[in-house]
């Protein structure tokens, strides 16, 4: 039977409030999904000559060496598909890729629990919009294209910040379902289709980061721009590792949501998520990067060895939150045409900066480091930039403003000649050139794409 060449994106995401706090079930969190996307194409091809067993090849053709040749066998006990990285090939990168190994892995496990399919080989392409990754120069202005080849190895590339992880897990999931399930199987654009990819593409993140994460990056994904209140990570409990005695039944088990002691808890409200007219989301990227996991550790320790004072302020930090959320929502209803107030949007944001810079100085975490206040102040100073963060975790990642369309340009000026004011980089690392990515807020989640739109990089 011949399978279907599937294509199929999934957005970024910037949690605009409810940094450390979306990691917590009492507490919520304001994700925009991004245009930014991370885009996944699987088509079907003949094994290689010489390999036994059906193979999968992932490239990542934007990058140089990005392949990895997978073969895979259904274990014993219902245990699974196991997936075994193939050497020896002269372009296959010998590092592994965790996120598609994993990702790969838990598909074709829930496939065997969910059909008697037979699965065969497959190629699949990654690509990714621009503004995931840093770097130098611009694109062919008399050629513009969608994807530029970045022209490094993966591991050199830097990332900005916007979620590619979970973005390409949600994305590779979702068309590894879509190619080897038929429609009446499984329905990717029904909402039972989306509540079931998202709890695979959870627990095939959180696999491959070796945490239970708050998974709004996943959500984002999925769903697009939400507020979101995270799942009950206990759900995850019990689940095990691809192989193990029953995997695939536990795997079908989590995903549909059968086990009513562990349903999935999470809320998406797409609802309580929007913009008003004339206003839009950027990014500026300062290329440094921070590691959250490490941040969020101590973090979660101080809250944890200051429990009283930590609550008040987390309490404080969630009103903030809602009242942000609240505002912008209020402003997008009001379906102006004229220049709307931007006052109490721009105070709720300054409130929300001064209680993380507050959390960041107790925790000792620097979420909110002196040299983004500085950029973040010096942006606010131009007419129209309403606000900005330092979203998510925060460090040293891309800021994210709040700004009208006519502050665009002015804003570009400023960014094109920024330094900082201060060079002592006990403050931070030095920062260079700072960039205006090219993102604006999308509030569609996983789409499907027109597989020839890929033509270029599936040569």
């Amino acid at each position: 039977m011949t399978r279907p060449t599937v294509a199929v994106s999934a957005p970024g995401k910037v949690l605009l409030a409810g940094g450390y706090l979306v990691l917590d079930r009492e507490y919520t969190g304001l994700v925009f999904g991004l245009d930014a996307r991370m885009h996944v194409l699987v088509q079907e091809t003949p094994t290689s000559s010489g390999v036994v067993d059906p193979e999968i090849v992932v490239r990542s053709p934007q990058f140089r060496d990005a392949e990895w040749r997978y073969s895979y066998k259904e274990t014993e006990d219902q245990g699974g598909f196991h997936v075994m990285q193939l050497q020896g090939h002269s372009t296959t990168a010998q590092t592994r890729n965790k996120f598609v190994e994993t990702a790969l892995g838990y598909a074709l496990s829930y496939i065997s629990a969910q059909s008697s399919t037979m699965i065969g080989s497959a190629s699949v392409t990654i690509v990714a919009d621009t503004d995931y990754y840093s770097h130098p120069g611009s694109t062919d202005c008399t050629n513009p294209t969608r994807f530029v080849d970045f022209d490094v190895p993966l591991t050199e590339a830097h990332k900005t910040g916007l979620g590619s992880s979970a973005a390409l897990v949600t994305a590779f999931t979702a068309a590894v379902l879509a190619h080897f399930l038929d429609q009446h199987q499984l329905r990717l654009d029904s909402e039972l289709g989306k509540q079931r990819l998202h709890n695979l593409a959870q627990a095939a993140h959180c696999a491959a980061q070796g945490k239970v994460g708050s998974g709004f990056d996943v959500a984002a994904a999925v769903y697009g721009s939400c507020v979101y209140r995270r799942f009950s990570p206990s759900i995850l409990e019990g689940l095990g590792e691809v192989g193990s005695s029953r995997f695939s039944e536990r795997l079908k088990i989590l995903v549909e949501d059968l086990d009513p002691s562990k349903q999935w808890n999470m809320q998406i409200d797409k609802a309580g998520a929007g913009l008003p007219r004339g206003l839009r989301l950027v990014m500026c990227d300062i290329d440094c990067g921070s590691e959250s996991v490490g941040m969020a550790k101590k973090v979660l320790a101080w809250r944890k060895e200051n429990s009283d004072e930590a609550a008040l302020l987390w309490a404080t930090l969630q009103k903030g939150n809602e009242d942000l959320a609240r505002e912008l929502l209020q402003l997008a209803n009001e379906r102006t045409t004229v220049s709307q107030d931007y006052k109490n949007l721009s105070d709720t944001i300054l409130t929300i900066r001064f209680l993380i810079r507050k959390m960041s100085a107790k925790a000792e975490v620097p979420i909110e480091p002196k040299v983004q206040t500085e950029l973040l102040d010096a942006c606010c100073r131009v007419h129209g930039v309403i606000g900005g963060v330092v979203p998510g975790a925060g460090g040293f990642d891309a800021i994210v403003l709040l700004v009208e369309d006519s502050a665009l340009l002015p804003l570009q000026r400023l960014l094109d000649t920024y330094k900082r004011t201060s060079n002592d980089t006990k403050d931070g690392p030095a920062i260079g050139k700072v960039r205006l990515l090219g993102v604006k807020q999308d509030f569609e989640g996983l789409k499907f794409e027109e597989a020839e739109f890929y033509a270029d990089w599936t040569r």
